[in-house]
């Protein structure tokens, strides 16, 4: 009789919402609907709704045309949908209907596509792989955010009927993460590459060198890795990648259409290869390992010849190992350094990666000496940084140095977001979503022309940051506004229709396991609706 009475009492209630529900005419709850078109970060360059959805389902075939490329993206997409779905989802090069992954010339670019989606299927149109590859983290995000998870969900998996067309403002849209201060294994590094290409970055800059440790093994200098790598800030035990490793990070990106951009910090920010070889210093003795967070306090010795046999050897090494266009040299807050010798350094440094073949890349210190041909100059500046040192940048860009944007008060990914924040700095100030978002690289620099500014990028430094989940907490919310930025026009550019957006993300963040800040400015509990 207790069993009885409890299940009444259970049920009563149960019983009176269905009553009241026939009495009154309540509907019963909406079924589900799909993601609208214009619902996607970073915003697409052109949505158009209409139509029926197209509904996944357990007959869903994947068909590519038979380029291997083709087939690697189709592959890559079933990886994703087949653990929520539970279906099979054969990649294919026959049939009709379902998901079509398809290479056509078209006013595409070399990144862009065109998403069709209606009640018979989804087709995505681009001219290169790594367009195809952009319009499927497109159809990931018209998807609920339930697809993302590794065990079956319930569904539906609709996609909104009608065309987007899509195609990136800026070429560069990096992320920077700072492997020095703190070390981050090769899976850390992958999972970041996995969260990065959700939203469009092309580029990851991997800073593998600083005063607290060289993360990359060199076979003609062992030390700089084995001793040079054996700490990091606080004390811990550092590591470092051997060429393997590096290779698997490199592999691992191009897969996903992502660009390693490695970078030797240079002729400052030096210590951990000054403390591994006497030589390298001017009066030849070896400081020891440095573990706090100072900056500014080293330099190799720019008037030794061995500096540049080093530097060669480690260019040369690495450049073997990267198939992208980009080496990365640093050069900022060389305050060791007397502007005569960085002047000098750089005139010599700047022909080795030439002659290996690759496009050098700098902090913007470097226009303080005279920049290569075609290299790029990355700003991290703040807004009121001098407008002395703003017009040196301007200048540079106006001969013609590429610039990417890295402003550090707006896209520092290590900047606090409050006082509060438990962890990063807060030497650029605080940095909340809003003000990461809402500024224009194509109007930042005074006097700088339009077709100069090449991208921007969000670095990552890790003085404070130790593993998965901090970086993932200072990079979420921010990151999506930064590849924003870099992605959609600047007509789409708006901070009240972005918050929406960006709010509807944190369900697929959740999904992904991903830790992330819940930013006061951002309206979270009305999922963005």
């Amino acid at each position: 009789m207790r069993q009885h009475r409890t299940t009444l009492r259970l049920l009563g209630p149960l019983l009176l919402v269905a009553l009241a529900a026939s009495v009154t005419g309540a509907a019963p709850a909406p079924a589900a609907s799909p993601t609208p078109l214009d619902r996607v970060v970073p915003a697409p360059a052109s949505t158009v709704p209409g139509g029926s959805a197209y509904r996944i389902t357990r007959g869903t075939h994947i068909r590519v045309d038979g380029a291997r490329e083709a087939r690697g993206v189709g592959e890559y997409l079933a990886t994703i949908l087949r653990p929520s779905t539970g279906y099979p989802l054969p990649v294919t090069t026959r049939g009709a209907g379902g998901i079509r992954l398809r290479l056509s010339e078209g006013p595409f670019g070399t990144e862009g596509y065109r998403l069709d989606s209606g009640r018979s299927g989804v087709t995505v149109t681009a001219a290169r792989p790594a367009g195809l590859f952009h319009g499927v983290q497109t159809l990931r995000q018209l998807l609920p955010a339930a697809v993302e998870k590794d065990s079956v969900q319930p569904g539906p998996w609709l996609v909104a009927g009608g065309t987007i067309k899509d195609t990136p403002r800026y070429g560069w849209r990096g992320a920077m993460l700072d492997v020095s201060r703190h070390f981050f294994t090769v899976e850390q590094v992958k999972r970041y590459i996995d969260q990065l290409v959700l939203y469009k970055i092309n580029k990851l800059h991997l800073h593998l060198s600083d005063d607290q440790g060289w993360r990359i093994a060199n076979d003609s200098w062992p030390r700089l890795a084995t001793y040079g790598g054996s700490t990091e800030v606080g004390g811990g035990p550092g590591g470092f990648y051997t060429k393997a490793d590096y290779k698997e990070i490199v592999r691992y990106a191009a897969s996903r259409y992502l660009e390693v951009v490695p970078e030797i910090d240079m002729p400052g920010h030096t210590n951990a290869a000054l403390a591994s070889y006497a030589e390298l210093n001017c009066d030849g003795v070896a400081p020891p390992l440095y573990t706090g967070t100072e900056v500014g306090f080293s330099s190799l010795c720019v008037g030794k010849e061995v500096t540049y046999d080093f530097v060669d050897d480690v260019i040369r090494e690495i450049a073997a190992l990267t198939p992208g266009r980009y080496l990365h040299i640093g050069g900022d807050e060389a305050h060791s350094t007397s502007h005569e010798d960085y002047v000098t350094f750089m005139d010599r440094v700047q022909p080795i990666v030439a002659k290996y073949g690759k496009t050098v890349v700098g902090w913007h210190q470097l226009t303080g000496a005279t920049p290569a041909k075609g290299a790029l100059a990355q700003y991290w500046g703040l807004d009121g940084t001098s407008a002395e040192e703003k017009a040196q940048v301007a200048r540079a860009a106006q001969i013609g140095t590429g610039l990417i944007l890295s402003p550090a008060d707006r896209v520092y990914l290590d900047m606090k977001y409050t006082k509060e924040t438990p962890l990063g700095l807060s030497w650029a100030g605080y940095v909340e979503v809003r003000r990461s978002y809402d500024w224009d690289p194509g109007a930042y620099l005074p006097g700088v022309p339009g077709g100069a500014v090449k991208g921007v990028e969000a670095p990552m430094w890790s003085e404070t940051l130790e593993n998965s989940g901090h970086v993932e907490f200072m990079a979420f919310p921010r990151l999506p506004g930064v590849a924003e930025l870099g992605w959609s026009p600047a007509s789409s550019h708006d901070w009240e229709r972005y918050k929406g957006r960006l709010a509807a993300q944190a369900e697929r963040w959740d999904a992904l396991g991903i830790e992330w800040y819940r930013s006061p400015q951002v309206p979270w509990g009305a999922g963005g609706r």
